[in-house]
């Protein structure tokens, strides 16, 4: 999931039929197609490649049609390296795209936003540009350092907290205003922005950085080679592959097709439209207010629910019974803790030091979780265990506490194993 806080075959198929169904009858099953293989060039930590391959050929459709199963990825730092909703807001404020809000009023950006971000936000860029119009963010730093810190570090420059009242395991309102402040574009030209910002994110060299206002963020991103070819021996098996992202979804479709996955299997922060351009306002999910939620912890249940299972209202951020749940998640972040836990077969996850998610993750009380280094500049072990047993969780008012396991237990605290 999301970044922030200063950029910021095998040979032969493996005959599981053979070794679990006794033989009555000289002929073998009728496979419905070839059993896909994961790339065995493709280094993964331990076994989780044999892990990943022995669920595919078990749930897969390589030994008979039947339902599609389910697989959802998260995709910042699961699927590529680093936060492609970050490069397109870097982006936008190198290219004078951001649009000053109406009346000037800042508030009007985001329901979250407080007095004290919205006054800092005004100071800094209120004279630049008339309503409506493009704020010069490419030569105005003070502008563009006001903006960089309410979306990276959730403050003002002066350090002032830049969001209040908001329900913390259903929406970062800083990953929301990342969507809003793509407010007055269509969503046309928004897959045009984040096509350039590809482009060049792609181009640049491991760890190069960029100037936006007066710092220096990150301006490099890559694919992981081995969750490319996942996703493509998932969806040679028969797997509906999808994408749940707390990233812009016009932004995140435009990366994701390279990868085969059409813009309609993708779910991201979804803006309301006006006459044709980007509003404000998001769409929700679950009966809940307007602006409240989004694809981020219990929202991205709630959106799995509502817009893949067809969950309406309040039930859908309920966790669903098992035989309608995705059978395979991956997620990188505590932002996708639920999800990745309501996952049915197996789970991945990459190893970012997200708290609740690795405590989950390492305590695996039901052995359906592979946890692997991520594939591009791992992070080092974990200095202390994870805090599992009293602060790792976080609550929707934004307090901490224990990590509960899905049987009602308290997840002990983890060493960090895997890196």
């Amino acid at each position: 999931m999301k970044t922030r806080r200063w950029a910021i075959p095998v040979a032969a198929a493996v005959l599981v039929a053979a070794a679990a169904v006794p033989i009555a009858l000289a002929t073998p099953p009728t496979k419905h197609r070839d059993c896909p293989t994961l790339d065995s060039s493709l280094t993964w930590y331990g076994e989780n490649r044999q892990a990943l391959q022995k669920f595919i050929d078990a749930e897969g459709e390589c030994q008979g049609p039947g339902k599609r199963p389910l697989a959802l990825f998260d995709w910042d730092n699961t699927v590529v390296k680093n936060d492609v909703g970050d490069a397109t807001t870097f982006w936008l404020l190198r290219n004078d795209k951001v649009l000053q809000p109406p009346a000037k009023d800042w508030s009007a950006t985001s329901r979250y936003l407080t007095t004290a971000a919205g006054t800092a936000l005004g100071t800094a860029c209120g004279s630049s540009a008339p309503a409506g119009k493009p704020l010069p963010t490419s030569s105005n730093t003070q502008c563009a350092d006001e903006i960089l810190s309410v979306y990276s570090n959730g403050t003002t420059t002066q350090g002032a907290p830049a969001f209040s009242g908001f329900d913390a395991r259903r929406i970062e309102p800083s990953y929301a205003w990342a969507a809003q402040l793509l407010a007055g574009h269509s969503a046309q030209q928004v897959r045009n922005f984040a096509a350039e910002a590809r482009a060049e994110n792609l181009a640049a060299p491991e760890g190069a950085t960029q100037a936006v206002g007066t710092h220096q963020v990150t301006a490099w991103v890559r694919y992981y080679d081995q969750q490319r070819d996942l996703i493509s021996t998932l969806g040679r098996a028969g797997f509906d592959v999808r994408i749940i992202t707390a990233s812009p979804e016009p932004v995140v479709q435009v990366w994701a097709q390279t990868l085969g996955i059409r813009p309609d299997n993708v779910v991201g922060i979804r803006n309301g439209t006006q006459q044709g351009k980007l509003t404000y306002h998001l769409n929700s999910c679950g009966g809940a207010a307007a602006d409240s939620v989004i694809t981020y912890i219990d929202g991205k249940r709630c959106f799995i629910n509502q817009e893949i299972l067809g969950v309406s209202g309040a039930a859908a951020f309920e966790q669903q019974p098992a035989s309608k749940r995705q059978a395979f998640a991956a997620g990188d972040s505590n932002t996708d803790v639920t999800f990745v836990t309501d996952a049915t077969g197996l789970r991945l996850v990459i190893n970012r030091n997200k708290a609740e998610l690795m405590c989950r993750a390492y305590y695996n009380s039901d052995a359906k979780w592979l946890i692997n280094p991520m594939f591009i500049k791992p992070k080092g072990a974990l200095l202390s265990p994870y805090p599992c047993s009293t602060s790792a969780y976080v609550n929707s008012n934004g307090t901490t506490g224990p990590v509960i396991d899905t049987n009602g237990s308290v997840i002990p605290d983890q060493a960090d194993t895997v890196y």
